[in-house]
């Protein structure tokens, strides 16, 4: 790996490639999936169908669209049981964390005679998206699932590619069914997006889509965005180590490298105020590298996009930290927590040497759905909160109006929006009473009960 010194200059270019790559920046995917969610808006089930014998080369047909529950059942025979075990006490940490994060209703009244409140109603139905291909998530399936159900979510749709034979994962299978998924489809891609987006005859409509995917995933919850809401637009990870001279450089090489092996856009970046930890950081890396499977795909996102960065000083690694504002950030340094407290722009901190990123990725609690591409500057981590609709409460009694409703009339005149004023005046008989300044205006706009002259 590259070791830079840190300069204003480097940072800059540093930002400008990690906005390379953004989902932003593929707009020749667009015209392709802009044709798919057309297609299945038209068709539904029927554009389902064709596209999984196109891409999946699967049968499918309003028999077997679904997952049936001998499917689940055949799943659970093939997962091995101490995998399951293992899945079962992260759902349990992952279940108890977000259930912390669970927000009640509040009334709050006077004596005056007013009552204000916040009404939080669970969305009735929300769409799970998980990928498919060779590799299996389950702690994607329990990562989004799970704050749906604490959320108090009705129902939850889960839409993820089958293979030629129709079948799904079993793991992901067994995952969802521990996580609580209501209905699965057999189903991928952007087709899936614009399926629970939309509606077809077998998949309903849902209010929120969640999960991640490929470009043409991510370009397809884009592009339904205001038809339904999402979660995010889901960029390559990415990992931030900032360390001192006390961090051990082969567990900081090891955390790296987790997250280079997502993909060749993946992005790794150690920012130290030590050049020697740089220096055996790299040595470690190229020591690891001779060991691991993704070899090929690792060395191509650290080329691209991994940095060995030396500082100045903490202050400046900080600053550059929050200027990331990584998807995941872990801090090793001698005193994490007092680092930790100038940290502003973060998906997840990691605290001291064992708090490696792995551990958030599947068992501590905290959700791994994390804002990618220096979008944890105004977006959090999958939550409850993205589950749940909050609507104001507002009540007054005539006693508790009459006092200010002159004032709310005023307010309403200065923005000549009469029939707003007209609707407060009415309840104390005054419409006769106030000129609400609109001489200037066309008589046709005029409400007869004002008094204009």
């Amino acid at each position: 790996m590259r070791i830079v010194r840190l300069t204003k200059e480097t940072r800059e270019n540093i930002l400008d490639n990690m906005l390379k790559r953004s989902p932003n920046n593929y707009g020749d995917y667009e015209d392709r999936v802009a044709e798919i969610i057309a297609e299945v808006r038209s068709r539904g089930d029927e554009a389902i169908f064709d596209y999984a014998k196109k891409f999946d080369h699967a049968e499918l047909t309003k028999e077997n669209f679904r997952v049936s529950g001998d499917e689940i059942r055949e799943a659970y025979e093939l997962v091995d049981e101490n995998l399951l075990r293992v899945i079962r006490r992260a759902l349990e940490n992952i279940r108890d964390y977000h259930s912390r994060q669970k927000q009640n209703s509040w009334f709050d009244s006077t004596p005056k005679g007013t009552m204000l409140g916040q009404k939080v109603t669970p969305m009735s139905t929300v769409g799970v998206y998980v990928p498919g291909g060779k590799a299996a998530y389950p702690s994607s399936v329990l990562m989004n699932i799970v704050p749906a159900k604490v959320a108090g979510v009705e129902r939850i749709i889960m839409a993820t590619p089958c293979d030629a034979e129709g079948k799904v994962n079993p793991l992901v299978l067994a995952a969802a069914r521990e996580a609580g998924a209501d209905e699965i489809y057999k189903t991928g891609g952007a087709q899936a997006i614009a399926a629970m987006a939309f509606g077809t005859e077998s998949i309903p409509r849902v209010d929120k889509i969640v999960g991640p995917g490929n470009i043409y995933v991510a370009l397809a919850k884009k592009a339904v965005f205001g038809y339904v809401n999402i979660d995010s637009i889901a960029g390559p990870s990415e990992i931030l180590v900032l360390a001192d001279e006390t961090a051990n450089p082969h567990y900081v090489a090891a955390d790296l490298l987790s997250q280079a092996e997502h993909d060749e856009l993946a992005s790794a970046i150690l920012i130290t105020t030590s050049e020697e930890l740089a220096r055996k950081v790299s040595d470690e890396v190229d020591g690891f590298l001779q060991k691991l499977s993704r070899r090929e795909i690792i060395e191509k996102s650290l080329d691209s996009f991994g940095y060995l960065l030396v500082a100045d000083s903490m202050d400046e690694a900080v600053e550059t930290a929050n200027a990331i504002a990584s998807e995941h950030l872990e801090i090793v340094t001698q005193n994490p927590f007092e680092v930790m407290t100038r940290i502003k722009n973060a998906g997840a901190i990691f605290l001291g040497e064992y708090s490696c990123e792995p551990l958030g990725d599947y068992f501590a609690g905290p959700n791994h759905v994390l804002p990618t591409n220096g979008t944890a500057r105004f977006f959090s981590p999958l939550s409850v909160d993205d589950f749940v609709k909050k609507s104001s409460i507002i009540y007054y009694s005539r006693e508790a109006l009459e006092p200010v409703h002159k004032d709310i009339i005023t307010f309403a005149q200065s923005e000549h929006l009469t029939a707003h004023a007209n609707s407060i005046a009415v309840r104390f008989e005054e419409t006769e009473k106030f000129s609400y300044g609109l001489s200037s205006t066309p008589k046709a706009s005029r409400g007869k009960c004002f008094d204009l002259h």
